[in-house]
């Protein structure tokens, strides 16, 4: 196996874990609300305050996995992401579980900045799209095993003592990650010269202004890049509500036990990681066909339209089995959006990916900060309807959005 897939193989696991941590609460929601007295409302803050302090801190950490290099920033974060889930389980009151989800959303903002900065350097523009969408895939992965496996685990553990074991197994992979990888594909000792060739001859060409540092101003003035944000915001707002309360509405919504509500719940979330892998394939074979541009918006056109029809078809059926399908339909497409969106991130930011997909993460992420109080509150104000609808509508925003961006000229070679 190349180095280079080991890589991918690590932040593969790094994902995995990274979605576990951040979706285990969704499934603990009973057992919080119960000890603390808590409504659905001040639960959803819960959920929100951490997508809240994970959007704030995107651009910031995605700048420091520019200058600092992916391999200090993400050791760094891991362990602290990891340490904050275990504090996490020993929350004493309502308002000490605000403020660890907090820090604990800042402190995961880097991860996916860091892996973009990583890809630039380690992987070709031509296998971009892939290494992107098996990343995203491994989220979705996480997500969906977190919800059966966090059931048994806090049968057997309790949820503070699952939170704890969790917080352990990260600490472990943080130090793996420092060990193992190099910020530089030349500097990795199990890198063949041959590899190496092949990866600095093919990875993204920069002009040498490129690796100056990045003013704020430049950041935000950019048109492609404010661009990228609307439409991530539109992606995230459908599948935020996956992640923090699908479990809840489908336990509440069709009366299920907790085991099957893991269960079908975890459904959608596999039809997202088959859509980040299904997307990438596609971005890497139209770019193959010299349609650079094309590569990146078809893939997220044809994501956003399922997304849209899977979510106005779901919302009006009646028994939980037809209702799962078509919104794993909508997660799919949904999920067929991270791959183009993120190429297309790095394609513009180059040198600077990380800071430039940390921005449009960070409007993503408001996304979801927006999607954890919408369910609640249009809920309770016009029925559970009113939320697939303004998330159906969002995503016809985002098609629109997607025929005015441009990716740049690409070149495969390094300066």
């Amino acid at each position: 196996m190349k180095t280079r897939h080991l890589l991918v193989c690590l932040t593969f696991v790094l994902s995995l874990l990274l979605y576990i941590d951040r979706a285990c609460i969704s499934v603990a929601k009973d057992n919080i609300v119960g000890e603390f007295n808590l409504s659905d409302k001040q639960f959803g803050w819960i959920l929100s305050i951490f997508t809240l302090g994970y959007a704030l801190a995107q651009t910031p950490s995605g700048a420091m996995a520019d200058k600092y290099g992916p391999r200090r920033v993400l050791t760094i974060i891991v362990a602290l992401w990891s340490a904050l889930t275990a504090i996490t389980g020993a929350a004493f009151n309502y308002v000490f579980l605000l403020v660890t989800r907090f820090v604990f959303g800042a402190a995961e903002a880097g991860a996916f900045p860091s892996f973009a900065r990583a890809t630039f350097s380690w992987f070709p523009v031509k296998e971009r799209g892939l290494v992107t969408g098996i990343n995203f895939s491994a989220s979705r992965l996480g997500a969906a095993l977190a919800l059966p496996l966090m059931v048994g685990l806090i049968e057997a553990a309790g949820w503070r003592g699952s939170f704890y074991i969790l917080g352990a197994i990260g600490v472990v992979i943080a130090v793996v990650w420092w060990f193992w990888f190099r910020d530089e594909p030349a500097d990795h000792k199990l890198m063949s010269d041959r590899e190496r060739d092949y990866i600095l001859e093919n990875r993204q060409k920069v002009v040498a202004s490129a690796s100056v540092k990045l003013k704020v101003s430049e950041l935000l003035s950019s048109g492609p890049l404010k661009l990228a944000m609307v439409q991530y915001f539109c992606s995230n707002f459908t599948f935020f509500f996956c992640l923090g309360w699908l479990f809840p509405y489908v336990k509440e919504t069709y009366n299920l036990t907790a085991a099957n509500a893991g269960l079908v719940a975890a459904v959608p979330l596999l039809g997202g990681a088959v859509g980040n892998c299904f997307s990438g394939w596609l971005v890497d074979r139209i770019y193959s066909g010299k349609r650079p541009e094309l590569s990146r918006r078809v893939p997220a056109v044809v994501g956003f339209l399922l997304a849209a029809l899977g979510l106005l078809v779901s919302v009006h059926m009646e028994t939980v089995g037809p209702a799962i399908f078509f919104l794993t339909i909508a997660v799919f497409g949904a999920d067929m959006t991270l791959s183009p969106s993120w190429s297309y991130c790095v394609d513009i930011g180059g040198r600077h990916a990380g800071a430039y997909s940390g921005t449009m993460n960070m409007a993503g992420n408001i996304g979801s900060f927006a999607t954890a109080l919408a369910f609640p509150y249009l809920k309770d104000a016009f029925g559970v309807e009113a939320f697939f609808y303004v998330a159906a509508v969002l995503n016809v925003v985002a098609i629109v959005t997607w025929t005015r961006m441009k990716s740049p000229q690409l070149k495969d070679a390094t300066a």
